[in-house]
């Protein structure tokens, strides 16, 4: 039976393996997680005069670099004339040349959200009329290529890695001590550790390259690595690597002085025996116990924390509760995932005669319940959180991974129920003496205890074991030997010792495995680990990809900002940017006009005054005048009033006709330094 579950093992989690790497290569880019929710000029408007400055508005802050927003002429030359800057909020502008020609301009834009993700687009507007352009933009969505590929497959190791040290200790702790002596945990949990330090080693050096150019080559610039430690991210990434110097130390005291307390200790040739417990080797054991607890939860609880601290949970609606909820949902992940690989490497590769025990899986059983409860809280909590709605579920990407995930932890949930049907029809496996004995009879042994072997090599028991030649009988030594026998009978006296010891190993493994309630639940157990593989891969997609809050809230903003530029196409109104220069102290800005709804009546009036960068500031005086030179009537004076900082309005302004009106802008900076600058628009 135990030979054909080996191939069977290996098949399932080769396919396993493959739909975990499908999800995440069939992700496509990462969304990104900071949406543009409102640009000037809009995307896609025709603006009759050619602006100072263009301007994005984004969900929430981001980072910005010196080539963060990028505008380029029909011709794809730059336009912009210095680094872009945060002008309020949210927003951000990068000044441009003055008089620009007509034609279609492109806004390209490549910045880093607060949750660590890189965020990049681009879109045109035009001056005077659309033209055709040569402008080409390099898709800089860094979630392409080979970069974004190795990023992505370094976060799901590490998401995997943690899960696995994490976990696996917990389990060993908490519901299986005498696991701590059985190598094949060991490993497991070593394997984790390994995991998660490669993974964030590779995080920190590709991180430059991935939300910059996205090339191989700048894997490896140490500048970028040096702008990388000074960020949000950079920051975890070291944090997390000092707290696995402290997981390290962690598992080599859990594997090496509480291993050697446990009443289970693991031999050279991978077997187990039980090792008697004296009062005080009990007390040091409890002692250590609490230590060792203690340790591993401050240690996990700050390895999860160096993802709620710069990632999704770390912006947003009540970031201050939404991480300490994001630590308890990961360690609540790490407790029931990695906890369950670890019972599935007990299951199949524990010693013989000390395999995982009943009370030992309903312990497990109990702490995977506990976690469930767990992530069924956090996980409500944050999928209110990152979606705000209920259409949110089937109208976004997010909301769609998410009814994905849920699916897959009902499944899952179901699976182990199963798994603790089978827990509670468990026996323990382990035979006694006598029960080996019978079956040394049963098996063909004759009453001096010789195994007799058929020439055919078969195995006395009836069980073909033919793929193992450890498991097949071999003769007793002769008794009558020599007590002075050459030193070649002495060599193939321990070959003959070797082989029945490895023979009665065998015999055990197959009378635990004969268990139909142990087979069961071996089976229960593996089908939870594959659906925990796939469900760990959405996982990682969703950690990838925008919130469905924001990616409503940027369509919304997207819808009102095209509505509003097709009423103002409608309505004609009017946008003048006008470069002033008093020739004095500070004197130098930009004055904007807007006129709505531009035409024959009352009109609202706005002006704004700002700096070449962008930022708003105060002048003692700002006068507006209109002539039509073509009818002789103006000028009209206008004098609008003081709203706030660079802001002035006027309601109720008249234009007696239509016409091609000459807007005359006196901007006065101090006492003696004034000057009119003028453009031309057409009103009515």
């Amino acid at each position: 039976m135990t030979q054909t579950i080996a191939p069977r093992v290996r098949t399932l989690v080769l396919l396993l393996l493959a739909a975990a790497c499908a999800l995440l290569a069939g992700a496509g880019p990462a969304s990104a997680h900071a949406a543009v929710t409102g640009s000037d000029p809009g995307q896609g408007a025709v603006v009759q005069e050619a602006p100072a400055r263009i301007s994005l508005t984004f969900s929430e802050q981001v980072a910005l670099s010196d080539d963060s927003l990028r505008v380029l002429d029909p011709d794809g030359k730059r336009v912009d004339t210095a680094e872009p800057s945060n002008v309020s909020g949210t927003t951000y502008a990068v000044p441009l040349k003055p008089g620009l020609p007509d034609g279609t301009y492109t806004v390209a834009y490549q910045v880093v959200s607060a949750d660590s993700h890189p965020v990049a687009g681009a879109y045109t507007f035009s001056i005077g009329a659309p033209s055709k352009t040569s402008a080409t933009v390099s898709q800089q969505a860094t979630d392409d290529g080979i970069v974004g590929w190795l990023y992505g497959f370094g976060r799901y190791t590490s998401y995997a890695g943690f899960i696995v040290m994490a976990g696996g200790a917990a389990f060993v702790l908490a519901c299986w001590r005498r696991g701590s002596g059985v190598r094949p945990v060991q490993r497991f949990v070593v394997s984790g550790w390994l995991a998660l330090t490669a993974a964030t080693l590779v995080l920190l050096l590709l991180r430059g390259s991935y939300t910059g150019s996205g090339k191989v080559a700048d894997i490896v610039d140490l500048s970028l690595l040096g702008q990388v430690l000074e960020t949000k991210t950079g920051a975890a990434l070291v944090s997390r690597l000092l707290l696995l110097a402290a997981a390290a130390l962690f598992i080599s005291v859990l594997f090496g002085a509480y291993a050697r307390l446990s009443p289970t200790t693991t031999l050279n040739d991978g077997a187990a025996r039980r090792q008697p417990d004296s009062s005080e080797d009990a007390q040091e054991k409890r002692d250590l116990t609490f230590g060792l607890a203690v340790g591993g939860v401050v240690v996990a609880a700050g390895l999860a924390a160096s993802w709620a601290m710069s990632e999704h949970a770390s912006v947003g609606l009540q970031a201050s509760l939404s991480m300490p909820v994001d630590v308890i949902h990961l360690l609540a992940v790490a407790a029931w995932l990695g906890g369950l690989g670890a019972l599935l490497v007990a299951l199949y590769r524990a010693p013989a005669d000390a395999p995982v025990d009943a009370s030992a899986v309903r312990r497990f059983s109990r702490v995977a319940f506990g976690s469930v409860l767990a992530l069924i809280a956090t996980g409500t909590y944050q999928s209110w959180r990152q979606l705000g709605s209920w259409s949110a579920f089937t109208d976004t990407r997010y909301g769609q991974l998410l009814l994905t995930k849920i699916a897959l932890v009902v499944v899952l949930a179901g699976v182990a129920w199963i798994s603790r049907r089978w827990t509670g029809r468990l026996v323990e496996a382990v035979p006694t003496s006598a029960e080996r004995e019978k079956a040394r009879v049963g098996a063909g042994a004759d009453a001096s205890g010789d195994t007799v072997a058929d020439a055919s090599g078969d195995d006395p028991t009836g069980t073909n074991t033919d793929h193992d030649a450890d498991e097949q009988p071999v003769p007793e030594p002769d008794d009558t030997e020599p007590a002075d026998a050459e030193p070649a009978d002495a060599e193939r006296a321990a070959q003959l010792a070797r082989q029945r010891a490895a023979r009665d190993t065998a015999r055990q493994k197959r009378l635990r495995d004969a268990d139909p309630n142990r087979f069961g639940l071996r089976r229960s157990v593996l089908a939870e680990a594959g659906i925990a593989v796939v469900l760990l891969a959405v996982t990682t997609v969703l950690t990838q990809t925008e919130p469905g809050r924001t990616e409503q809230e940027a369509k919304a903003a997207a819808s009102s900002s095209a509505s509003a530029s097709a009423d103002a196409g409608a309505s004609g109104a009017v946008t003048l940017n006008m470069p002033f220069d008093t020739g004095g102290e500070d004197g130098k800005g930009i004055v904007t006009v807007d006129l709505d709804p531009a035409r024959v009546g009352d009109n609202e009036m706005h002006v704004y005054v700002e700096r070449p960068n962008g930022r708003a500031f105060d002048i003692p005086e700002v006068k507006v005048d209109f002539t039509l030179k073509a009818k002789d009537i103006g000028p009209l004076p206008v004098v609008p009033d003081h709203i706030a900082t660079g802001h002035w309005s006027a309601n109720g302004v008249q234009i007696p006709m239509a016409g091609d009106w000459q807007v005359d802008v006196t901007v006065r900076t101090s006492d003696i330094d004034e000057v009119t600058v003028s453009k031309n628009a057409q009103i009515g």
